[in-house]
């Protein structure tokens, strides 16, 4: 075998930012260089031209600019949202999960202490995800919280929720009084009909739900960082103050505002050459995603994701560890995977492989897989 070490591991973009793109970022640090084109601190909410760019361009006018906050990223963005609902509230997840929604309740002291047995925490609501129920929770039979958290495209089942799936969370959430937390940054990659990018397209979304997002994965921005948050001016804690509100008072009181810089690329990303250059991208990592779902089903495995998402989700025999199987993989393919148990109990059973390898890397890769597991 190869002595080269491939990752399929972390979700971390691997092609160069492209050229209508890099300009925006070129051109707005050039500018800081001249007296005219100087600027110091901004809006903590972001460009004015931006918040409406985003607006506009990727939500056709289904929200308001005023209600766009923009940040270094999605990930941050999390940790803000926590910091507005506070320690004294109950939170549900999909199981398994980006780990932050997690991780971020444990460090807001939402949470008791972890059961050993089944891996998870007290005070957390574990939404079932699995291929049994099609990766969609049946929320309807789960215990009720404050807030809920959800993915889709989905890391790291690669699982995109259908519209009449939506629905019913946005629905279920209305009933109980739930606040609705939709991370969306995976939204580019769906191309399904009739799959939603953004929840509110749902009616009803605006009274229960906000939306994280970020440019990471639509131009290649994971080490730019440049997202944002849209918190509608309809939704409203039980005393029927804006959530809106508080969410400016943290962003106001703890930020000083993305970079003008990055935000001059944020800018250049929706620009319709921006937005072709990111279709080109999206497509790369699609294909790339084409390759390790048709390897991985070709050796014999379920595999899942990979339509409409960057993930692609391989279940593993009944038995078969996600550490041992991560284990034996990288000591005789030397290709890292990602062990599902590390996005929660749920994900035990599984291995997450990513597309954002180059695709020389990734045919390699698949590759090697069928010889080792073939």
């Amino acid at each position: 075998m190869a002595s080269r070490i491939i990752s399929l591991g972390i979700g971390d973009t691997t092609q160069p930012i492209p050229e209508h793109i890099l300009s925006g970022l070129v051109s707005s640090a050039s500018k800081l260089g001249t007296k005219e084109g100087y600027s110091g601190y901004g809006a903590e909410q972001g460009m004015a031209e931006l918040r409406k760019k985003i607006a506009d361009k990727l939500y056709g006018g289904i929200i308001k600019d005023s209600e766009v906050f923009v940040s270094d990223g999605a990930k941050c963005d999390i940790m803000r949202v926590q910091q507005v609902f506070g320690s004294r509230v109950v939170t549900a997840v999909q199981d398994p999960s980006y780990p932050v929604y997690v991780d971020t309740s444990v460090m807001m002291g939402q949470t008791g202490n972890i059961n050993p047995e089944t891996k998870q925490y007290d005070n957390i609501v574990y939404m079932p995800c699995t291929d049994e129920n099609n990766f969609f929770p049946d929320i309807e039979n789960l215990p009720r919280a404050d807030i809920v958290y959800f993915c889709s495209p989905n890391n790291p089942t690669g699982a995109a929720a259908t519209k009449e799936q939506l629905e019913k969370l946005v629905k279920v959430c209305k009933e109980r009084g739930s606040i609705l937390v939709f991370d969306a940054a995976y939204a580019p990659f769906i191309r399904s009909e009739g799959v939603p990018k953004s929840i509110f397209e749902i009616e009803g979304a605006r009274e229960v739900a906000m939306e994280c997002n970020s440019f990471s994965k639509y131009a290649g921005f994971t080490g730019v960082r440049l997202g944002w948050t849209v918190v509608p001016d309809e939704l409203t804690f039980a005393d029927g103050s804006k959530v809106r509100d508080d969410f400016n008072r943290v962003m106001t009181t703890a930020f000083n505002g993305a970079s003008n810089i990055v935000q001059g690329g944020g800018l250049a990303c929706l620009d319709d050459e921006g937005l072709a250059e990111i279709d080109t991208l999206i497509d790369y990592y699609l294909e790339n995603a084409k390759l390790l779902k048709e390897a991985m089903e070709s050796i014999g495995y379920a595999v899942y994701g990979g339509t409409d998402a960057p993930y692609v989700f391989v279940k593993l025999p009944e038995g078969k560890s996600s550490w041992d199987t991560f284990s034996e993989i990288l000591e005789k393919a030397q290709v890292v995977t990602i062990p599902g148990a590390g996005f929660g109990p749920g994900g035990e059973g599984y291995l997450r492989l990513s597309a954002f390898a180059p695709r020389d890397t990734v045919i390699e890769a698949c590759s090697r897989l069928k010889e080792t597991l073939g």
